[in-house]
């Protein structure tokens, strides 16, 4: 298949040049289009299905389009140059066209392509059809993810801002309509009792407005499931990680859209500044293209391990002496060194006899009553609370039914969790038929 390009001329199928018009193409062959240019017409070229005595067309722009005096082959240069040198231009889209003056194009161009009524019409009547379709009309139904259902007044409930799922709803301010419930407007009422009275009304109301201020803004930016947004927050790095925490209380002031454009230009601002220190490191060392930098890289990397080995070995020799000195220094250097904690966590589990941690405790978590026996037995094995397990598996699922098959390296970009998780998920879910292999 050759480029979409209109201007891009296709290859002839039998000495693979471009063509040049007048071609040939096969009546009874394609899709593709079995295109030949004329020598190999003559010579009876054939390829596969395509015979040399099938059908063919003479394919040729050599007609008038909008004026006799124009091909259609010089309408689309005349096209093609206007898109290369511009509007405006007339010298030099002459000059490319080298058919046709530069007064003969600009005439031309203003009067079938600008100023042609024809065309106006058709846009009037695109830019009314497409009004008629962002016309309001009735939203239809689509069943929404189910957030999670904690218990009341758990530590999920409140990082869910209370929200009550079989309600809909959220705890915010519950009890404003208990100051309203004994007030009774009679007519014997004093000026000062029905100004207090009017006064409560107007406290009310503004409470009203509070509490459905906060409801759109946990709605719009989706902080009803919080765990989903954590998991959205992980797609950045740990310094922008930072400041997305830092940034929310801005939230209340922006949209969803452009708080998330406001979060992503900081962002990019920090790539940039990255990249900017990175540079002028090269500039430092004398670097001046990109294949001494990747040289630099991988020898910098090199001088830092040995340098990380040398202190290590003296740190070791240092404490091999005494045995609880020697213990809280692994211990140290396990958390700090996360590339070798391997090793350590080895030393340390010889040398402490600590046994692998124990299976999950599923009772009482929050969506426990949704996995079957197989999915309970998981989620212990790799201590995977349900509702996250329920969350990735969605996720998972989601993505399988788009792409037709899911790939691991696509299962770990969807779900940002240990790696060794994500396989025994992505494997679990394959041997029971929720997704298929790519």
């Amino acid at each position: 298949d050759f480029p979409g390009d209109p201007f891009d001329k296709p290859p002839c199928r039998g000495c693979s040049s471009y063509l040049t018009e007048p071609y040939v193409k096969c009546a009874e062959c394609g899709p593709p289009p079995f295109l030949l240019c004329l020598q190999c017409f003559t010579r009876g070229f054939e390829y596969k299905k395509h015979q040399s005595d099938h059908t063919y067309e003479i394919m040729t722009s050599d007609f008038p389009v909008l004026d006799p005096n124009w091909t259609a082959q010089e309408e689309m240069s005349l096209l093609e140059a206007v898109m290369d040198c511009g509007f405006g231009n007339w010298q030099d889209v002459a000059n490319q066209m080298c058919t046709k003056s530069k007064e003969e194009c600009e005439k031309h161009y203003m009067k079938h392509f600008i100023n042609n009524p024809l065309f106006a019409s058709t846009l009037l009547n695109l830019k009314q059809a497409e009004e008629a379709q962002h016309h309001e009309t009735a939203i239809p139904f689509h069943s929404a993810e189910d957030p999670p259902r904690p218990t009341f007044d758990s530590l999920l409930s409140r990082d869910m801002a209370g929200y009550m799922p079989a309600r809909a709803d959220f705890e915010f301010d519950n009890y404003a309509e208990w100051d309203l419930r004994d007030i009774d407007f009679v007519e014997d009422d004093s000026d000062i009792l029905h100004a207090l009275k009017i006064a409560v009304v107007d406290i009310y109301h503004s409470r009203l407005k509070e509490r459905q201020r906060r409801k759109k803004i946990i709605r719009d930016h989706g902080l009803i499931n919080l765990r989903k947004f954590q998991i959205l927050e992980r797609r950045y790095p740990k310094e922008v990680q930072e400041l997305y925490e830092t940034m929310r209380r801005f939230a209340r002031i922006l949209g969803p859209v452009e708080h998330d454009k406001f979060i992503e230009s900081h962002a990019l601002e920090f790539e940039l500044r990255r990249e900017i220190k990175r540079l002028q490191e090269y500039r430092a060392a004398g670097i001046t293209n990109f294949c001494s930098a990747r040289t630099y890289d991988h020898l910098k990397k090199s001088r830092d391990e040995e340098r990380l080995k040398r202190t290590m070995l003296s740190e070791v020799l240092q404490y091999i002496q005494d045995s609880s000195a020697c213990q809280q220094w692994l211990s140290r250097q396990a958390d700090i060194h996360l590339q070798t904690a391997p090793v350590f966590q080895l030393f340390l589990s010889h040398s402490t006899g600590r046994r692998s941690a124990p299976p999950l405790n599923l009772t009482g978590l929050p969506g426990t009553e949704k996995l079957n026996e197989k999915e309970k037995e998981l989620c212990q094995m790799v201590r995977l609370v349900p509702g996250a397990y329920l969350e990735y598996k969605a996720a998972l699922v989601n993505e399988c039914n788009k792409q037709g098959g899911l790939r691991l390296a696509q299962a770990r970009a969807l779900i940002k969790i240990d790696v060794n998780k994500t396989r025994k998920i992505y494997d679990f879910l394959i041997r029971e038929g929720y997704i298929t292999k790519a």
